[in-house]
């Protein structure tokens, strides 16, 4: 509100001559064509009400009582009639609503909370007909202009009351509701209507513009009408600017033309709930009810579940895709980003209800590239046709070098212990045949953050030792051109029987192995413990293990990576580490993608173990550690 005059009339007359009954209404003649509303109360009228009360009523309601003496509002299962100045009355809190609310207060309560306990003692209820539901004035909930605000609670539904800034913003709201509950009249049709749909489709042409900052207020204001096209729209726009939510599309996931980019986003969220069985079904049931085949929602359902889903639109834009695809794969999110960048002007909407390739989202691969920075910048670049200015791109997300293995991760946590082996100028699908366990092979793109600890422990595998050291590790091709096998979530110390497999990994050229074991303890008694070995053509060129003030090291090791350059005494456990990782990177050329590690999908698979068997007169334990509820 900013204290300007409110013309009632306009808004009650546009009301009135469009007021039909909503579809599926089962009305008289008469009462169909009643007007909603009633003459205007005069001055005097209105003065006697305020006297009767004790207090001025607020401007915008006391405009409204002067154009419109009362209102039928039709609120579907809440407020029906509005009372005109006669009616009102204070509301009293008939059912002691105030000592419920106030039981919730403490001395670290908002201050809207505070209000909202104290309304219902000095609210004024402004309902005459209503279902167990209440239109209530606050006297002491005011705006700068006067204004009270205004609650509508609803008996029967348990949950807090609405709240609206104002009189006028309440009935503004109830104009926009009446709309939706019509839309599905087929003679509902006025000025009102067509100008939503008018600027329903300016917003669609906007956005395909690039210019969706512009386009969402019309959608917003077209869908509170209940305006059918304008809600599709609007919910690609939010989800580009949410990814990881996910939205619903009712009929359109149906129609042969949409489905391909919305039938797997809509599928995203009953295949994240798989752990309740029912689900799915549902989800399957719902979609039977839209329209949609059963076997075809089954397979896509699936596969977006299991992770085999592929987002494989058709043209220069499908082309594009399969590329980037390719770069992610194999952890190079930035490369990926790039293409499907340089070629989202060329994709083409399928019909006038999709404004944007929101099935992206639902690709394994894809999918997490779309950040909310990035979905803005899909937005933001002018596609299908359209044209304008293209927006400035979003910075690469993956820091050069092994640096950022320091730094928390998105989850607020840092890497505890982490192992890799990097080989020079190898396919990442070799790796498997170089270090993996018999018979391992990658995996379908996962997350990298629970493949580890989701893998089953050497006791829960027949055939594997429990001396073993076998990690789950993920895959992918550094920047530089390495292949890299790298596990982040290793729980295994560096000791005697740790052996690296620099060597196996060596067979046709240059490999290397980084291992730094976890953290149990930071105590001078356990300091953490650093691992690095080279090798080439199948032989160790050189290696060293530091623990503490312990160094063992083999073969020329060179200068810019010597241990006791390195790790120096005065130096702290985290710069020692920075040292070496800057080292590395400087000396080797190795990196690793931080995205595709700590937010993205690689393939996954598991290797030989990393400690060797016992010798003899060697023992080892194995301790297991179970939580019971008392």
């Amino acid at each position: 509100m900013t204290g300007e005059p409110f013309n009632w009339h306009d808004l009650l007359g546009r009301w009135q001559e469009e007021w039909v009954p909503r579809a599926g209404e089962d009305e008289g003649e008469e009462e169909a064509t009643a007007p909603p509303g009633r003459p205007g109360a005069d001055e005097a009228t209105i003065a006697a009400a305020e006297e009767r009360l004790g207090t001025r009523l607020p401007p915008s309601y006391r405009a409204f009582l002067a154009a419109s003496d009362g209102w039928h509002v039709d609120q579907t299962a809440a407020v029906y009639q509005l009372g005109g100045a006669a009616d009102i009355d204070w509301f009293r809190d008939p059912h002691d609503m105030t000592s419920l609310y106030e039981q919730h207060l403490d001395d670290t309560s908002r201050e809207e909370d505070v209000l909202l306990a104290g309304m219902w003692r000095r609210a004024l209820r402004l309902e005459t007909e209503s279902d167990m539901s209440h239109a209530l004035l606050d006297p002491g909930d005011r705006d700068q202009d006067g204004e009270w605000a205004l609650y509508v609670y609803k008996g029967w539904s348990g949950e807090y009351p609405d709240r609206y800034p104002s009189f006028r913003a309440y009935m503004e709201a109830m104009y926009r509701s009446f709309h939706a509950d019509r839309v599905e009249r087929p003679d509902f049709v006025n000025a009102t209507t067509r100008a939503q749909d008018a600027r329903t489709e300016e917003a669609r042409v906007l956005a395909l513009r690039g210019r969706y900052e512009e386009a969402l207020p019309l959608l917003e204001e077209a869908s509170s009408f209940g305006r059918p096209r304008s809600a599709a729209l609007l919910r690609q726009v939010r989800q580009l600017l949410a990814p990881r939510g996910t939205s619903d599309y009712g009929d359109l996931v149906a129609d042969a033309r949409y489905l391909p980019e919305l039938l797997p986003v809509v599928a995203m969220g009953a295949a994240h709930a798989a752990r309740w069985p029912d689900e799915g079904e549902h989800w399957l049931r719902m979609m039977a009810a839209r329209g949609v085949d059963q076997a075809v929602a089954e397979a896509v359902l699936n596969a977006v579940r299991d992770g085999t889903y592929r987002y494989a639109p058709p043209g220069p834009w499908g082309r594009a895709v399969a590329e980037a695809r390719e770069s992610a794969r194999r952890g190079a999110g930035d490369t990926a980003w790039r293409v499907l960048r340089d070629a989202l002007p060329r994709w083409e909407a399928p019909g006038p209800m999709l404004i944007a390739p929101i099935g992206l989202l639902a690709d394994p691969v894809l999918g997490p590239l779309v950040t909310p920075e990035r979905g803005r910048e899909i937005l933001a670049t002018p596609r299908a046709g359209e044209t304008g200015p293209a927006p400035e791109p979003v910075p690469d997300l993956d820091p050069p070098g092994l640096s950022w293995l320091t730094e928390p991760m998105p989850n607020g946590q840092a890497f505890d212990g982490y192992r890799c082996v990097w080989v020079e100028d190898t396919d990442p699908a070799l790796l498997p045949a170089l270090i993996g366990e018999d018979g391992a092979r990658l995996s379908v793109p996962v997350d990298p953050r629970t493949a580890s600890w989701r893998a089953p422990r050497p006791h829960e595998r027949e055939g594997v030792e429990l001396w073993e050291d076998r990690a789950v590790v993920c895959v992918g091709r550094t920047a530089e051109g390495w292949a890299f096998a790298f596990d982040g979530h290793s729980r295994s110390r560096l000791g005697k029987a740790s052996r690296s497999p620099a060597a196996a990994a060596s067979s046709s050229g240059r490999a290397v192995v980084l291992w730094r074991d976890a953290a149990f303890s930071t105590s001078e008694d356990h300091p953490a413990a650093f691992h690095v070995s080279v090798a080439e053509r199948g032989e160790e060129l050189y290696a060293f293990t530091v623990r503490g003030a312990e160094v063992l090291r083999s073969g020329a090791i060179p200068e810019a990576l010597d241990p006791a350059r390195l790790f120096r005494p005065q130096d702290s456990e985290s710069a020692r580490e920075l040292a070496l990782l800057r080292a590395l990177h400087d000396e080797l050329g190795l990196s690793l993608p931080r995205f595709a590690l700590t937010r993205g999908k690689l393939s996954t698979f598991t290797t030989r173990s990393w400690t060797r068997a016992p010798r003899e007169g060697e023992a080892f334990a194995y301790l297991s550690f179970v939580r019971h509820r008392s």
